[in-house]
């Protein structure tokens, strides 16, 4: 049988947001002693928890989630293996070069940091990022889906930074090739050295929505 792998943060009132983003809040709306059924109240972001980008998350004209081809939220995955590095380090393409060059056109890549370890924590914040000249070459090694556990594939400022630059360089080399970003995953050290993995990436149905939670799950087949 096949070993199926939760890859998911789990939904909480108070869970890690990513700064600005509106905060999570769960609560029970209908109580079955009272009124017959178990109902939760959910206020969310697009962005929270696991969740994927599409195009329009950093770009008007390109495309919304309910526009994507399904592919882009399943398929072969490969595992980039990248842990170990500093705070705030980048990932360069000769870090992704064994990855690169398993990639096929339409696969998906799974950026393992190790950095979901610091989840709920303020050092969360301080993850690796991916370069734009590393995005560049999974886009040209055909990749179209890049999945990280961590805050986001871009730098993430600290709060209060005045100085911050918010060009979100690899979301836009990969969002402007018609690709999804996932973030937030965590446990990909269960995937690490696995020779053949499938990953489910499949978003909330909203439409013209720059991005919806997502239960990721992959299996080893």
């Amino acid at each position: 049988m096949p070993a199926w792998f939760d890859l998911s943060v789990p939904v909480v009132t108070g869970m890690p947001v990513y700064p600005g983003d509106p905060a999570v809040e769960v609560s029970p709306a209908l109580r079955a002693p009272r009124d017959g059924v178990n109902v939760l109240q959910l206020h969310m972001g697009s962005q929270s928890g696991t969740h994927v980008d599409a195009p329009y998350h950093v770009d008007d004209a390109w495309p919304r989630l309910d526009e994507l081809p399904l592919e882009r939220f399943a398929g072969h995955a490969v595992v980039a293996d990248v842990r170990g590095l500093s705070a705030r380090a980048p990932i360069t393409p000769e870090l992704l070069a064994p990855a690169l060059r398993q990639l096929k056109s339409g696969s998906l890549v799974l950026l393992a940091t190790g950095w979901s370890a610091y989840w709920g924590t303020d050092h969360y914040l301080a993850h690796p990022w991916l370069t734009p000249e590393a995005a560049e070459a999974l886009v040209a090694a055909g990749a179209r889906t890049v999945a990280v556990d961590a805050l986001s594939v871009d730098p993430t400022p600290q709060p209060g930074d005045a100085t911050a630059d918010f060009g979100l360089p690899a979301h836009r080399v990969l969002c402007g090739a018609g690709g999804v970003i996932a973030e937030n995953l965590t446990g990909l050290n269960q995937v690490v050295g696995l020779s053949d993995v499938e990953l489910f990436l499949f978003p909330l149905r909203l439409p013209g929505a720059d991005g919806a939670p997502v239960r990721a799950v992959a299996r080893a087949v």
